[in-house]
Parts: structure tokens; sequence; C-alpha cells
């Protein structure tokens, strides 16, 4: 069998900034309680950037973290990989931001923006490069301040995000092209544009030249999320020839709990597979994954050889799902 390059995890870290907002401390400034938030969505609490922390100092939190569980350092990076929806600015890329604030050589950076679905889509592109052995060392960093984006008199929304950060290093490794292989198998990406006013942000630079403020019709949001995660997942596992009893832990991007559940359910997968972290930090976006995956392997759940099964879905509408063999 001819010798394949897969891109493999080699280190994983994650950042939360200190200040805790609980949803006790939330129902004195929108109308809504406890009880409300954790019954509907399973969160209980989230974090909050400080007013001087930038999205590229949660990154760069993170990505230390993970270098050092890579046994790397800043110098051995070749290219960064940026998911986020919260930029610091609006050029240059935050990943620009981040290799300047690492000490990182000159080297490949640029930022990727499919809103919560960022970090499948920051992997797969990364491992155009890795892969192809045009990178030795990458950093897939998924990082959002979220909470800059919140209507704070909106609680169908405001309620539910948080911000963070969570970060890989992908590395180069020889294998047989098999799905027994370490590093990245399958991916499946999808769009739906015509699905844009479900979830998007109504501002932009060239349109009303202001941030703008996240407006998301939920339900209708519950409900394709089921589906359309359903279908990538099925559409990446067929793609491996691998099935969801092969899956050893199941990662997907921290949205609301009951997002979770009917996940696992329509695809019959064991709850006890699924690594469910948004209770302690809300949807973080492109963070999430990388902040759950962070835990798992903090915790030791989450051990050398395990199959991960990946998820995500966000704004545009953007969907995807990917499986990597750790």
């Amino acid at each position: 069998m001819t010798e394949v390059l897969r891109s493999a995890i080699t280190g994983v870290g994650a950042y939360l900034p200190p200040d805790v907002v609980t949803n006790e401390a939330l129902s004195k400034i929108v109308d809504t309680t406890d009880e409300w938030i954790t019954e509907r969505t399973g969160i209980r609490r989230r974090h909050r950037a400080a007013d001087d922390q930038a999205v590229s100092d949660l990154a760069v939190e993170a990505a230390r973290k993970a270098l050092e569980a890579a046994g790397k350092t800043p110098a051995d990076v070749d290219l960064i990989v940026v998911a986020t929806t919260t930029a610091d600015l609006t050029f240059p890329a935050t990943a620009a931001i981040v290799q300047r604030k690492l000490g990182c050589p000159v080297g490949i950076a640029f930022d990727v923006q499919a809103v919560c679905s960022g970090f499948v889509y920051a992997l797969t592109v990364a491992d155009g490069f890795v892969a192809r052995g045009n990178s030795q060392c990458c950093l897939v960093i998924g990082a959002e301040t979220m909470t800059r984006l919140m209507d704070w008199t909106d609680r169908g929304t405001c309620v539910l995000f948080g911000d963070g950060a969570g970060a890989v290093v992908l590395e180069p490794v020889a294998g047989q092209g098999a799905n027994t292989d370490k590093g990245l198998i399958s991916f499946a990406l999808r769009c739906d544009g015509t699905k844009q006013d479900l979830l998007y942000v109504d501002g932009g630079p060239s349109t009303t030249g202001t941030v703008g403020k996240l407006r998301m019709a939920g339900n209708q949001v519950f409900k394709h999320a089921v589906i359309n995660i359903s279908e990538s997942i099925e559409a990446a596992l067929e793609k491996a020839g691998l099935t969801i009893a092969d899956v050893d832990w199941f990662i997907p991007h921290q949205a609301n709990q009951r997002i979770l559940h009917g996940v696992a359910n329509r695809l019959g997968l064991d709850e006890n597979k699924v690594i469910q972290t948004v209770a302690d930090h809300a949807n973080t976006s492109a963070a999430s994954i990388p902040l759950a995956f962070s835990a798992a392997v903090d915790d030791g759940r989450i051990k050398p050889g395990d199959l991960l099964l990946m998820e995500a879905m966000g704004g545009g509408l953007t969907w995807g799902a990917c499986l990597v063999r750790l």
C-alpha cells in the first residue's frame, strides 16, 4: 500500500477568560431566569473577555497551551489558520496578529469565516497544506468574543453565547491511507446561503459600516441543525468506510444541550460518548469544539488511537463534520 500523509493532531489547548457570568447574573439585566435558560439550553454560565482583551489574545493563550502539549514552540510554526467571526480588525487577519504576538517566523497565516462551523472548516482547509507536505507545524485556532455581538435586550440570544478559544497543532504523519491511520480521515462540509436570515449579524463594513448585533430564528435553526448535522455526519462516515458504532467520542459544537441530544438520538449514538461542555461556557461559536476537545483530553477521557467525530452548524447556514483518529 502506498504511503499517505495525513494531518495528525499532536497537541490541543484551550483558554477561557476569567470573568464568569452566571445565569443568575444575567437575570439582573434581562428578563430571564436561571431555570428558563438551563431548561431550554443546558447553559449555566459563560465567560466574558475583559475590555482590554482582543480575540487574538484569547487565541494566543490557547495556542501556547496547544504548542506546549505538542512539544513545539512558536519558532516551529509555519502555518496559522484562525477560525473566528469576531476578528480584532476588519484587516489584517487575526491569524497575522496571532503570528506576531506569538513571535512565529514568517509563514502562512489567514482566517476562515464560517461562524460556528469555523473550526471544522479551518481544520479541513489546514489539511490541504499539512497532508500535502506544505506545512510541518500548523496551528488551527477557533477563537471568539461573541459577547460583543450581543443585543442585551434580546433574551433569546444574549443568554446563549460566551467568549473563549481553543487550538490544535497539526503535523504530517505517514499512514497507509486506511481508516485506521492517525490523523484527519474524512470530512463533509456544507453551506446553504438561502437560509441566511435564520442566523446572522445585522451589520458589516460594506453594508452598514457598523459591527451589528446577532439575530437568530431559534426554533428554525434548531430544526435545521438536527437534520443537517446528521446528514453531514453520515456522509463523512460513508467516505471513511466507517459507521457510528466505530466512533469512540463525539465532539459536537456546543450550542445547545437539546441539539446535542437530538443529533445523538437521531444517529443512535450512545450519549455516554458525547463530550458536553456547553453548561460551563455556553456557545463560543468556532471555539466550542476545541474547548470541548481540550477538556476531554485533560480529564483523560480521550486517548491516543481514539476515533473522534466533530460536527458543527452556524450562520450561512454552514455545517459540516469530520473524523479524526488521535
